[in-house]
């Protein structure tokens, strides 16, 4: 009987604790219908911020792309640009969306984890991001572009491509160069190409003994008529300095640059009617000039020291 007992308020406390359990549920399921009920209102309103917002966002990305198209010639950056306004304006309207939803807590979470995760991979991707973000601001500024002649970090040559990573530079010599953007956007760069003038500067030395209003004269008469040169702009000649076998002067020209090769024919034939000139008017560019001395305490010449190694062969021979 105990058993048959004990069996029967088992049973009984197993049907209290399911008829419970199931009224809980029914509770719960009311409850979110209830809030759903009361805060259909909200969620309307939120819906329809976020897709106010998500035209809002697509308006932005197609303005940005056209001004940008204006402004660079950059396909990829102007497309990431306006990408990003697009993502920025939308998650605008997501964080409003959830403000009109009282869910202010998964707002701060949201934007605790995303600065978390922003720095984590700032940190991780440091070098990548600088040359990113340099990137994007070389294309907006557009100092330079394909095919210009430039000159940075110590290398030379025409620029092959810009992307949001690396410029390369193809050498006059024929290397390819990949340059970080965050060197380029640094240091120094010059662009020969952004005008269309380019300055021939030529080092020239005369002997000390030659008329020096002459030869500047010679010098800048000789290169008058050089193919391609700017006459509006004068021939110029400045004597610099005087050096250990010569007084040296420079002389300078324009011409039209376009290509290296450009610069490289006018300053070969500039050379070569300098020195034909000279040749014509005895005027003499000097070689280096050094004095030998034949004496170990210093100060003798060839002729001095001659005979006295002379005289003691002969009393080596005696």
């Amino acid at each position: 009987m105990q058993a048959a007992d004990t069996s029967g308020v088992s049973e009984q406390i197993a049907e209290l604790d399911f008829r419970s359990a199931l009224e809980d549920s029914q509770a719960k399921v009311l409850n979110w219908i209830e809030g759903l009920i009361t805060h259909l209102p909200n969620i309307v309103a939120a819906l329809l911020i976020f897709a106010i917002f998500l035209i809002l966002a697509r308006v932005v990305r197609g303005v940005a792309w056209r001004v940008l198209g204006r402004i660079s010639s950059k396909a990829d950056v102007n497309h990431l640009i306006g990408t990003l306004a697009f993502v920025i304006v939308l998650f605008a309207g997501v964080f409003f969306a959830l403000d009109v939803l009282n869910l202010d807590r998964t707002v701060t979470s949201l934007l605790a984890g995303a600065g978390i995760i922003g720095l984590a991979l700032g940190f991780a991707f440091q070098d990548t991001a600088e040359n990113f973000i340099s990137g994007v601001f070389l294309a907006v500024r557009g100092q330079f572009t394909d095919g210009d002649i430039v000159e940075t970090n110590e290398y030379r040559g025409v620029v092959q491509d810009v992307n949001l990573r690396s410029t390369i530079i193809r050498t006059f010599s024929g290397q390819l160069v990949i340059l970080p953007n965050s060197k380029v956007f640094k240091n120094p760069l010059v662009n020969y190409t952004a005008y269309t003038l380019r300055r021939v500067d030529i080092d020239v030395g005369v002997s000390y003994g030659d008329d020096l209003r002459k030869a500047a004269d010679v010098a800048s008469r000789s290169v008058a008529d050089i193919p391609n040169r700017i006459v509006e702009r004068k021939v110029e000649v400045f004597y610099t300095r005087f050096n250990d076998h010569s007084i040296d002067f420079q002389l300078r020209f324009w011409i039209p640059f376009a290509l290296e090769t450009d610069y490289l024919k006018a300053r070969s034939e500039a050379v070569m009617r300098i020195k034909e000139a000279f040749d014509r008017e005895g005027i003499t560019i000097p070689f280096p000039i050094r004095t030998v001395d034949f004496s170990r305490v210093g100060g003798a010449t060839l002729a001095e020291a001659w005979p006295i190694r002379n005289s003691s062969t002969t009393e080596r021979d005696t």
